[in-house]
């Protein structure tokens, strides 16, 4: 446990000593990353996030604010929908996208940023245009034989 900071000593002078005295034991030796060059930052004070987000393979997405995050997924909506089996499901995925739009304006959390609700006509439109169309039908071929019942109990002519 560390000890204490004894009385009378500035605070720097105090650790300036614990970082002496733990690299005297060797603390630091053998460190992952040791003799290799610090990550390029740049002028980017986010460099580190932006690393750690990569790191851990999270989408860039989860930082946009909401009505951008909406705006993005509106824009996004034909792929979204386009392996949905049914007319009615693609209607209510926009739907829900709308319900969502409606709620973050009772909410701005970001003044400026507006979202308008997705006309769900022009997506069901394109979903439908873009539907394989499906052959019709074909009759089953007629039976060559009769089934056995009937062979059973018919005479022979």
């Amino acid at each position: 446990m560390t000890e204490r900071k004894p009385i009378g000593v500035s605070f720097e002078s105090w650790i300036d000593q614990q970082i002496t005295e733990a690299a005297e034991r060797g603390a630091f030796d053998n460190l992952p990353g040791t003799g290799k060059a610090l990550p390029p930052g740049g002028d980017d004070e986010d460099w580190w996030i932006r690393g750690y987000l990569e790191r851990e393979e999270v989408p860039a997405d989860v930082a946009l604010p909401l009505p951008l995050l909406l705006r993005k997924e509106s824009e996004d909506l034909d792929d979204t929908v386009r392996d949905l089996p049914t007319e009615e499901k693609v209607r209510a995925a926009i739907a829900d996208l709308n319900r969502r739009i409606e709620e973050s304006w009772r909410r701005p959390a970001h003044p400026g940023l507006f979202v308008r609700k997705v006309d769900p006509e022009p997506v069901v439109a394109l979903w439908l245009a873009t539907r394989p169309t499906l052959p019709p039908p074909e009759d089953p071929p007629p039976p060559t034989r009769p089934p056995w019942w009937r062979r059973l109990f018919t005479l022979p002519s």
